[in-house]
């Protein structure tokens, strides 16, 4: 029996006094920008992001050592932040250094602005 994956329904809007037109709000991509919203606020995440800014560049040990949690815990965070490409890996031996995309927050930081009006 095959299951098929269930798809989020997109959201079709009609502007004002135009039935012509439709805005169109896509779902998956809502979803992937809520997730990126949800992975910059979160009170840990924050000071794992300050922690790396502090040091420019940093890998896992340092951050459980100087945040004192647990080693998954930080790997963790650390995944969420990868995968909502807000910081950027690059292995050295065996770590790997991470390091603030701040291309990123720009970006993240701009949509927020234009959010909050």
């Amino acid at each position: 029996m095959e299951h098929k994956k269930a798809k989020v329904a997109d959201l079709v809007f009609t502007k004002s006094g135009n039935t012509k037109e439709q805005i169109l709000i896509d779902a998956h991509q809502l979803k992937k920008s809520a997730e990126v919203l949800r992975a910059i606020n979160h009170k840990l995440r924050h000071s794992i992001l300050k922690l790396i800014e502090e040091n420019k560049k940093i890998h896992v040990t340092q951050v459980y050592a100087k945040l004192k949690i647990e080693q998954s815990v930080a790997s963790q965070h650390l995944a969420i932040l990868r995968s909502a490409n807000i910081v950027i890996t690059e292995r050295e031996g065996k770590f790997i250094y991470y390091t603030i995309n701040k291309q990123r927050l720009t970006e993240i930081s701009e949509i927020i602005k234009l959010l909050s009006v």
